[in-house]
């Protein structure tokens, strides 16, 4: 590939550049759905400020560009729930997604002390799908999102993380 994508914890002055990521990456979800108002693209720059003080945030970067980001956050039932996982167009399909979702349950399963991995995504959203399942995630269910989309619940014991890691 050329190039050499680092993963790191984000830190508060990386939240402009992961709100304008988000934007950008979650608009392919948008036109799946025929829905522009989901979750990450409503978002606002202070939410996304709270979220990297308070959750569980890695980005991806290549060099000072941040290329890719996710969230977590452990439950109350002691799951961690995983998401806004993202990764610029133009680098998505060479593994940066995987790495950060490693990133994101290692930390939530060892600092953290989750019992488990859950997330959700979009039912049309087969790219996802497929990254999630290659990476031990199973389906335990479905919801619908607060903006009306239809999702896919899948889960991952924390035992499963420490198998593949």
């Amino acid at each position: 590939m050329g190039m050499s994508v680092t993963i790191s914890v984000a830190t508060e002055q990386d939240s402009e550049q992961i709100f304008r990521l988000q934007y950008l990456c979650f608009q392919s979800e948008a036109a799946l759905y025929g829905n522009y108002r989901i979750d990450p693209l409503v978002q606002s720059l202070d939410s996304v400020r709270d979220e990297v003080g308070s959750d569980c945030v890695f980005v991806a970067r290549l060099g000072e560009e941040v290329v890719g980001s996710v969230r977590g956050t452990v439950t109350e039932d002691g799951a961690a729930a995983i998401g806004k996982l993202c990764v610029h167009p133009r680098l998505q399909g060479h593994g940066i997604g995987a790495r950060l979702l490693r990133a994101a349950e290692s930390a939530l399963a060892g600092e953290r002390g989750a019992k488990k991995f859950r997330l959700h995504t979009g039912h049309r959203s087969e790219g996802n799908l497929r990254l999630y399942r290659r990476v031990g995630y199973e389906t335990v269910g479905t919801s619908q999102g607060d903006d009306g989309v239809p999702m896919i619940v899948l889960e991952k014991p924390v035992e499963a993380y420490v198998a593949t890691a």
